[in-house]
């Protein structure tokens, strides 16, 4: 069975604007995947509200900071055949980095991470697949407005940024905005439909990725 670390923010932990609050289990995109893939894979689901790239935020209880985390992740769960990286929504508070550039930076540095990571067990290094999320959009709640003032332009510049990453880098690609769209009710989140939406469109790449 081949292993899979899917490594994200809230859209991977699974946030329900509606709530606010989490969606089920059977709900969250790493786990519609795993259902999908019949029992070929194991996926891990890594996901942290607020989580971005490689930028600190200090307001939350946890370590925010995608780049610090990571190499201990992947030291826990090894091995691993495929990571999966949808990052990048975070990046966009103006407050942090604010751009998209800043965030595809940022995930650049995370292929690196895992590109020279010190494998235990003298694993091969797993491939790696790229996620794009889906793009921010306009919503009346106030808290959520301001938090990611500005940002609804950048974060649909996050795709063709990605994909131009993962071409270089030699890595897979997926927008997850080509299946998905983020809830009015805060902008950023995803209802259960489209979070099980993701789950489904990843499926046919991650198969072509691990051969299964």
């Amino acid at each position: 069975m081949k292993t899979i670390l899917a490594y994200g923010d809230s859209l991977t932990w699974g946030y329900d604007p509606e709530g606010p609050g989490r969606h089920a289990p059977e709900d969250r995109w790493p786990n519609v995947l795993q259902t999908a893939l019949g029992g070929k894979a194991q996926v891990i689901a890594e996901g942290l509200n607020g989580r971005t790239t490689t930028f600190d935020d200090h307001v939350g209880p946890a370590d925010r900071n995608g780049a610090r985390l990571l190499p201990t992740l992947l030291t826990t769960h090894a091995p691993l055949d495929l990571v999966i990286i949808m990052l990048g929504t975070n990046d966009m508070k103006p407050f942090l980095a604010g751009a998209a550039i800043a965030a595809k930076q940022g995930m650049e540095r995370l292929v690196d991470i895992v590109r020279g990571h010190s494998w235990p067990l003298d694993q091969e290094q797993p491939e790696i697949l790229i996620v794009a999320p889906p793009a921010i959009r306009e919503t009346g709640d106030p808290d959520f407005a301001a938090l990611f003032a500005g940002a609804i332009q950048q974060s649909h510049m996050l795709g063709s940024l990605y994909s131009d990453l993962a071409d270089v880098a030699g890595c897979g690609f997926f927008d997850a905005g080509s299946v998905a769209e983020t809830s009015p009710l805060d902008g950023v989140h995803l209802d259960a439909a489209n979070t099980r939406t993701i789950g489904r469109g990843v499926e046919p790449l991650v198969r072509m990725m691990l051969g299964i």
